[in-house]
């Protein structure tokens, strides 16, 4: 991190968002790592484990579009501070009235999608303190909040086993509400927030292809990220016998590395280009993803091609955010929480899929190819715009501040 980063923006609110994006993203995935408890009690099948713990994730997406309009319109503090007052209430109404049905599991999931949306608010209060030669940066720190997914692997199941998987929720309380009284004495806007537009105004991004590209990356890399992060509990579970607390640690060693190569990600993608960061980062993710799909037969063997395809993965997610701004700059709002939604409905996809594929198939196999074969395309098209996008917005390149 040079000097010149550390002098420019504003460090209280970089911080701010780490914290309140870390926590939120905590809670967000708890279900992945109580999902062998839960199963247990509720008696569930593959199909309804794998949609328990992708309900969230697209819970999250959606609620990603609605936090990007509420960011821009609101702006990112008070977006944050009613979202993380929401989540609270519902982890409450989660511990004091229980959860003991399948339904009221799925309702669960809904409301921690909510904590997920929190990446359409942090990012965009972080970026918007930041010139674009250090939004790689930026946001790679800020974004490094995922690693919230790291504590919830850690810590869940073990006081899942020690106290019930009901009572987590409770816990998870205290730590959110802490964060939220950092949150609100550190976190400031910036001054150069764009005024809200009309809401009309927010689609019209989508009328540009470029948009598209973004969203279809960012659903590959962080959704191959969280849903995994989603998944590899019951996975390693399941897969290779592994009892909950050692698969959740298995867990929090993948998603351990793709969270902390997320600022990596950024800066290498400030130095080199995001384009050329993105490119390598698909080409390690999909030969991971394929290699686990061929089924390894032995769980530190598929630990450690996993712990690879997390550390690409969450470079890749660094990669894509040193790209939007550059060429989103005054729609960061909702360009976001766009982007932000589809990486949300690929780990949807990849986590539900990852389900169905064991309760169809007896197997996981079908799953991990299919989301690696989307790797390979991601890369086929990165491959096809980028002379494209170098020569259409690269102005901030020939200046000497960015690289494409």
């Amino acid at each position: 991190m040079n000097r010149g980063f550390l002098k420019a923006g504003h460090a209280p609110t970089l911080i701010a968002a780490f914290l309140y994006f870390d926590l939120s993203f905590m809670v967000w995935v708890m279900l992945g790592p109580l999902g062998v408890q839960i199963a247990r009690d509720l008696h569930l099948d593959a199909g309804q484990k794998g949609l328990m713990v992708a309900t969230p994730v697209l819970a999250g997406a959606v609620l990603r579009v609605v936090a990007g309009v509420a960011v821009d319109r609101l702006k990112p503090k008070l977006a944050g501070t009613i979202a993380q007052v929401l989540v609270i209430a519902g982890l409450w109404a989660a511990w004091f009235f229980g959860v003991h049905s399948f339904p009221r599991v799925l309702a669960l999931g809904l409301v921690l999608g909510l904590a997920g949306a929190s990446f359409a608010i942090a990012l965009p209060l972080a970026s918007r303190w930041y010139p674009p030669e250090h939004q790689g940066t930026a946001l790679g720190i800020a974004g490094a909040g995922n690693s919230g997914t790291v504590l919830a692997a850690l810590f869940a199941p073990t006081l899942g086993l020690a106290l019930g998987w009901q009572n987590v929720f409770g816990l998870a309380m205290i730590p959110m509400s802490l964060v939220l009284v950092i949150y609100l004495f550190l976190a400031r806007n910036a001054p150069s927030s764009p005024p809200p537009k009309p809401l009309a105004a927010y689609l019209a991004v989508l009328k540009i292809a470029d948009a598209w590209w973004l969203m279809f990356f960012y659903s590959v890399t962080f959704g191959g990220f969280v849903g995994l992060a989603s998944s590899l509990t019951i996975y390693f579970n399941d897969q290779y016998g592994l009892s909950p607390v050692v698969a959740g640690y298995c867990t929090a060693a993948c998603v351990f590395a793709g969270s902390m190569v997320r600022p990596v990600g950024g800066a290498m993608a400030d130095r080199i280009g995001g384009v050329r960061s993105l490119t390598a980062m698909f080409a390690v993710a999909a030969a991971a993803i394929a290699l686990v799909g061929t089924g390894l037969p032995q769980a530190w063997m598929a630990l450690a091609v996993f712990v690879v395809g997390m550390l690409a993965l969450g470079m890749g997610n660094g990669a894509v955010f040193q790209l939007v701004p550059q060429r989103f700059g005054a729609e960061i709002g909702v360009m976001t929480g766009l982007v932000g939604m589809t990486g949300g409905i690929g780990g949807f996809y990849l986590a539900s899929s990852l389900g169905y594929s064991k309760e169809l198939t007896g197997s996981y196999r079908v799953g991990f190819i299919l989301f690696a074969a989307l790797a390979v395309i991601a890369l086929i098209t990165l491959t096809g715009v980028k002379q494209r996008w170098r020569a259409s917005w690269g102005k901030a390149a020939a200046l000497g501040a960015a690289r494409i």
